[in-house]
């Protein structure tokens, strides 16, 4: 497996503690963020490029455009500027949220977003990283409505999803996409009391033996179908961030993903 680490794993990090805990913990691959903590607002690109490059890591993604699927106010200028920015710190690739409010978004308005997105993309050199969001407010939920949203597109050549295992489980989807995901974000859910569909980022926390999102069972599905690429941490749970040594916590979680895993 190739675990990666989102910079939300330790948001009260310096880009360079972060980037250095990622080489101490044995990863090559990072994401860094624009919303928690903002690096995208703080720090040139061409800092970004070199702190990665001085680490030997490749960034695999800046997290996130917010809401992607509805093209219209300054979305179109945010998103040239952040693939600009993405292309110039040497990312591979931009992660696409949907919009999460309770409001409906249209299948044609989400296609019509894919191919607005693409020509940006292409020029810059970058993949596209559509992650559904399983909450019930979110309006895409499901990777295989997603991936149908990409075909009709024709943008097969330039996106790939994001299989998260939280949003997964909260979707109560059950269909895998090996072939379409480039990226995994792992992250755990222990609380006993919490119902799935009340189940919020707040909640998600380094995996452990009290997961309740079958983490465990959706790697094997992935790994059994050839998915090759990078499982990435992201929890957003205030306990995790709270860590005065998460590199500990980090390495526990890692060794029991290891082992359960087989």
């Amino acid at each position: 497996m190739r675990f990666a680490l989102n910079h939300i794993v330790a948001p009260r990090l310096s880009l360079a503690s972060f980037l250095h805990l990622a080489r101490q913990l044995g990863m090559s691959e990072v994401e860094i963020r624009n919303d928690i903590p903002d690096i995208v607002g703080t720090m040139e690109p061409d800092a970004v490029k070199a702190a990665a490059q001085d680490n030997d890591l490749t960034i695999i993604s800046i997290n996130a455009l917010y809401p992607f699927n509805v093209w219209s106010g300054d979305l179109p200028e945010r998103a040239r500027t952040m693939a600009d920015y993405a292309a110039r710190c040497g990312a591979r690739a931009l992660v696409m949220c949907p919009l999460n409010d309770g409001r409906a978004v249209a299948d044609g308005d989400l296609v019509e977003a894919l191919r607005q997105m693409k020509p940006i993309l292409d020029d810059h050199g970058l993949t596209g990283l559509v992650e559904p969001l399983g909450f019930p407010v979110s309006s895409l939920r499901l990777k295989a409505k997603a991936v149908e949203a990409i075909k009709a597109a024709d943008g097969e050549k330039t996106y790939k999803l994001v299989h998260d295992t939280f949003h997964h489980h909260l979707a109560g989807e059950t269909e895998f996409f090996p072939e379409w995901t480039g990226l995994v974000h792992i992250s755990g859910v222990a609380d006993p009391a919490v119902r799935v569909e009340d189940m919020l980022d707040a909640h998600r926390i380094l995996i452990d033996g009290d997961d309740r999102l079958e983490n465990i069972a959706q790697i094997r599905h992935l790994l059994s179908a050839g998915f090759d690429g990078p499982y990435s941490f992201e929890p957003f749970a205030e306990s995790v961030h709270a860590l005065s040594a998460p590199k500990a916590a980090l390495e526990e979680s890692l060794a029991w993903v290891r082992q359960a895993v087989g």
